[in-house]
């Protein structure tokens, strides 16, 4: 608790002996901020509401350019070259094959039976 007091003691001090600021200081700093007061206060251009969402993709440049590759991948999922292969085999497989491990297990309910 010593310590407790002795820091007690110290605020007390320095709230007694508060520094005095040099008057071309506060003026320059009262001067500073109704400058500051006055460049906030002018009214901002206010944008459509339906354009501030444009602004986080980077603006109509960058929306421009996301258009143009979802046309091309568009497209391209339609049309596809002859030397990509056809996305429709990986959602409707027309083959289905059974891998077996090996594990000595009859496997015979796997065989045509006639």
């Amino acid at each position: 608790m010593a310590d407790h007091d002795e820091l007690e003691t110290l605020f007390a001090q320095a709230r007694e002996n508060r520094p005095v600021l040099p008057d071309d200081l506060v003026v320059r700093i009262e001067t500073d901020a109704e400058a500051m007061r006055l460049q906030r206060s002018a009214p901002k251009e206010r944008r459509q509401r339906r354009w501030l969402g444009l602004d986080r993709f980077g603006g109509w440049q960058a929306l421009g350019g996301l258009v143009a590759a979802s046309a091309a991948g568009v497209w391209i999922g339609i049309a596809a070259p002859g030397f990509l292969p056809d996305p429709a085999t990986y959602i409707f497989p027309q083959d289905t094959t059974f891998l077996v491990a090996d594990l000595s297990l009859d496997t015979g309910f796997l065989e045509d039976t006639e």
